[in-house]
């Protein structure tokens, strides 16, 4: 019958292959002894995280009777308690009050920096620097660990290639390759070389899996791929997390060829713990096992137990475990190995962290003083800051500008502090956060500077009040429209320099933030056509958490620096790249289109049997009748004060075996007039493939400084797994062919050399 209890031989044979199972991999004896004395009620406790309300969610439900549940043994984890005083109060409650004396795992969103809050991860990718962004993570888990806290819902990895989505914010945009370096860089920072060190945490990557590509750019929506896309382009980023060894992984909210992620026993056993060999934990999002039954899998405890077997070792805030799980084991739905396996791996994150040796290691009353928010962390956060900017455009070699200058600083995001942090910044403070008109101040304290609002972020009142759930993002001036252009305008009349900061709101992308119009809000744009009939020069900061359709804007005589949200330090460090403190040199990681219609627009794309010409159009091809295919800007661009040249591209081969590697060596030279760092980027296209292959792949990139009117030889290496692809089989495999090598300046590199795997 269907709901009838194994045979006590059946419930014997699951136990040995489970028994089996474990011993295959390393055992700790301390996690097994404590397992032994275990009922199966308190096995199910630790599989309860819950959170007692008071910070950012990421969805309406707030745990209740917190302190009850630990004392009972039913919590393994809190999130949403910070400071060394109250985690101690949880913690002593756990340790104390408890039979066993289980400690609790501490657990946060600490997404671009902690207190001291960094670049949104978008415009940290852009630096595409390893060594800045390993900085971030090590900062974020001093700063956090210093909190009392372990435990860190981050890096998010999913690859994302539709702007309309707000998480792309959160992400390192379109590119596996790039995505993956990232990814192994921010696990390596956060835990460090000891996990057990005090200064480092559990790193959790996210979401597991394919979240990025949410149908319409639609948050939380439905996600359909090949297994093939999924292999090539989606999974490499988590997959590269857990070669790092990230300790913990936390399941998605969409569904994976049907069946939502955190029920997913393909994707949570198969793939990620048979075939990728990961024997951490896993975490579920925000109630996203108690979502399947929306998504229509069944009620709370059908899909509690559907989540337990699949491979999902905690439920976050849902509490389907907690109040299914024991009647689920009654009528035979779940076994005790499985609990008791989903159990062993919370215990394992405990110990790896040293929390059974002591449980108070990560509350030292006397860090948070030391270790957060020093001089030193945001003298930090505003050089990478400044090295996150994308330049777009300078329009008569505008900038940077001359600190004795007149200037107009205008725009509804030039003095605004509430708008520097940006999204998923729950731990920051606004309060903090150094304005532009601020930053300009302190950079060039002796220039004259007149400010003037000029628009609100957006009129719509409807608009606003979406936005400003946490916080006023966007604030509706009581001025008429009309009475801010006005102000502005005066004030562009009076100086030689324009200077308006203009773009989205913080909570205007992010997590619940998608968006269908991409454009900067009228308001604002009505504004710059304001500004532009001055015929002064027009330098337009433009802060976004995605790519903004900006074609209008662009085909302007404007300059254009994009600075994303930069953070604590926003306007020291924007001030410091205008004047020319520091030269920038962001390239973009994400592909911006010419309008929302092109959207997904990205490197990699396939080619077809029916290609647009480049340079025409032309009839029964692939093109539109409206727009051009290529983006207004591609993936890897990013301009500086400098120019750099390229020239002489060698491979040091021409012909490879399979399991070979090649490198390309290019000469680079600095022909401007001011010292810069130029990102080298190395794209190879396979001519020929048993699946369709990408135009061009990211396989390679170098970042180099040089001064004016330096040469270099610049050497990467494209070694024999990057030549490797997933094939229709699902085989990671290198095949005989034709390849093309190209080297430059972003994805539309001209320079060309080709070598044949034999």
């Amino acid at each position: 019958m269907k709901n009838q209890k194994p045979t006590y031989i059946v419930q014997v044979f699951i136990f040995l292959f489970n028994a089996v199972l474990i011993q295959a991999q390393e055992t700790i004896p301390q996690v097994e002894e404590l397992l032994d004395k275990m009922t199966l009620e308190e096995k199910i406790g630790q599989l309860n995280l819950l959170t007692p309300g008071g910070g950012v969610a990421t969805g309406s439900v707030v745990s209740k009777n917190v302190e009850e549940k630990i004392n009972a043994g039913q919590v393994g984890g809190l999130f949403g308690v910070s400071g060394p005083e109250r985690v101690r109060v949880a913690q002593e409650l756990a340790v104390n009050n408890t039979r066993l004396k289980i400690p609790l795992l501490f657990g946060s969103d600490v997404i671009h920096g902690y207190k001291t809050t960094f670049p949104i991860p978008l415009g940290l990718s852009s630096s595409w620097d390893m060594d800045l962004i390993k900085k971030v993570a090590r900062i974020s888990a001093t700063e956090a660990t210093a909190d009392g806290i372990n435990w860190n819902f981050s890096p998010m990895v999913d690859i994302a290639r539709d702007p309309r989505w707000g998480r792309i914010a959160e992400g390192a945009g379109e590119d596996p390759f790039l995505g993956s370096a990232i990814a192994k860089t921010m696990v390596e920072g956060y835990q460090g070389e000891d996990i057990t060190d005090p200064n480092t945490m559990l790193a959790c990557v996210k979401h597991f899996a394919l979240y990025g590509a949410s149908e319409a750019g639609r948050d939380y929506h439905t996600v359909d791929m090949s297994r093939t896309r999924m292999f090539n382009q989606y999974l490499p980023p988590y997959k590269a997390a857990i070669d790092a060894g990230v300790a913990t992984v936390m399941s998605s909210f969409n569904d994976v060829d049907g069946v939502p992620a955190s029920g997913n026993k393909w994707l949570l056993t198969d793939l990620l713990r048979e075939r990728w060999g990961f024997n951490g934990m896993v975490v579920s999002d925000y109630t996203s096992v108690n979502e399947m039954i929306a998504h229509g899998l069944g009620d709370l405890q059908q899909v509690s137990a559907l989540a337990l077997k699949a491979g999902l070792d905690m439920d976050m805030v849902g509490e389907g475990f907690l109040t299914t799980l024991k009647r689920s084991y009654d009528e035979g739905k779940v076994t005790e190995p499985e609990i008791t396996n989903a159990c062993r791996r919370v215990l394992e994150a405990k110990h790896k962290l040293g929390l059974f040796e002591d449980p108070y290691r990560y509350l030292d009353e006397k860090r948070p003083k030391k270790d957060i928010l020093t001089p030193e962390n945001r003298q930090s956060a505003r050089e990478i800051a400044a090295r996150s900017f994308v330049l777009f455009k300078n329009h008569n070699q505008i900038l940077p500008l001359k600190k004795d200058v007149k200037i107009a600083l205008v725009g509804p995001l030039a003095d605004s502090r509430n708008n520097m942090l940006g999204t998923w910044a729950p731990t920051g403070d606004t309060k903090l956060a150094i304005t532009i008109l601020e930053g300009f101040k302190n950079v060039v304290p002796n220039a004259k500077i007149t400010y003037a609002k000029g628009a609100n972020i957006s009129n719509d009142k409807e608009l606003a009040n979406r936005v400003n759930v946490f916080g006023p993002r966007i604030e509706i001036d009581k001025k008429a429209p009309e009475k801010l252009l006005q102000e502005a305008m005066e004030a562009a009349n009076s100086a030689d320099i324009i200077v308006a900061v203009v773009g989205e709101a913080t909570e205007m992308s992010g997590e619940a933030a998608s968006r269908t119009d991409i454009s900067i809000p009228e308001s604002q744009k009505k504004m710059i056509r304001e500004l532009v009939t001055t015929g002064k020069p027009l330098v337009l900061v433009l802060m976004s958490g995605r790519p903004l359709t900006i074609l209008e804007e662009f085909n302007m005589p404007v300059s254009i620096l994009q600075v994303w949200h930069p953070g604590v330090e926003a306007g020291n460090a924007i001030a410091d790249v205008i004047f020319g403190n520091y030269n920038p040199s962001g390239k973009l990681t994400a592909t911006w289109p010419r309008n929302v219609g092109q959207i997904p627009i990205y490197h990699s794309v396939k080619n077809t049997g029916r290609p647009a010409p480049k340079d025409k159009f032309e009839k029964f091809k692939s093109n539109y009748l409206d727009v051009e295919n290529t983006p207004l800007l591609p993936f890897g661009y990013g301009l500086s004060y400098t120019s750099f040249e390229y020239s002489d591209l060698v491979l040091d081969k021409t012909e490879i075996g399979q399991n070979e590697s090649i490198s390309a060596t290019v000469s680079l030279t600095n022909v401007g007039n001011y010292d810069g760092e130029e990102v080298v980027q190395l794209y190879l296209r396979d001519m020929e493939r048993s699946i369709t292959p990408p135009i061009r792949e990211l396989k390679g990139f170098q970042k180099v400084f040089l001064k004016k009117g330096e040469s270099k030889k610049v050497t990467i290496k494209v070694s024999a797994e990057d030549l490797k692809f997933y094939n229709g089989n699902l085989e990671f495999v290198s095949e005989p062919g034709d390849f093309e090598v190209y080297v430059g300046t972003d994805s539309n590199a001209s320079l060309k050399a080709s070598f044949i795997v034999k």
